[in-house]
């Protein structure tokens, strides 16, 4: 069999309160939210799913989606034995690091303790995802 055409649309990152999150990288990234879904009949109100889309022609993942988890615990960073595990994080290329980490915390994130390298900054996103900003390559 040859391989269909696949195409990535999306990362989908759970939330306790989706909206909030994906209000969160709509002001971090500048992201337009493009789809909004409202909880489920017989649901709780925190239910729901945020699509937010880059705008036209800039690099990157078709989207970023954000759904409610029902009981959800943000990860550890760093990992540590019996606590919930990162399943995933974001990659995030700036051209200026400490302005980057400035933006990022003015949009909500938060620094992280562990610090690991020392050329990428790790924040956490308001539902405790971490995500890595580091410099982007010269052109």
């Amino acid at each position: 069999m040859e391989r269909p055409r696949l195409h990535v649309s999306s990362v989908v990152l759970g939330a306790a309160d989706p909206r909030e999150l994906a209000a969160f990288y709509h002001r971090l990234l500048g992201w337009a939210v493009a789809e909004e879904y409202p909880a489920r009949p017989g649901y709780p109100a925190e239910d729901g799913w945020a699509i937010l889309r880059p705008p036209p022609g800039e690099p990157g993942l078709g989207g970023l989606a954000v759904q409610w988890e029902p009981g959800y615990l943000p990860p550890s960073w760093p990992s540590a034995p019996g606590e919930p595990q990162m399943m995933m994080h974001l990659d995030i290329a700036v051209d200026d690091l400490e302005a980057g980490v400035t933006w990022a915390l003015q949009a909500g994130a938060t620094l992280a303790d562990y610090q690991p390298q020392e050329h990428v900054r790790v924040l956490l996103d308001p539902a405790g995802h971490p995500f890595c900003l580091f410099r982007s390559s010269p052109a």
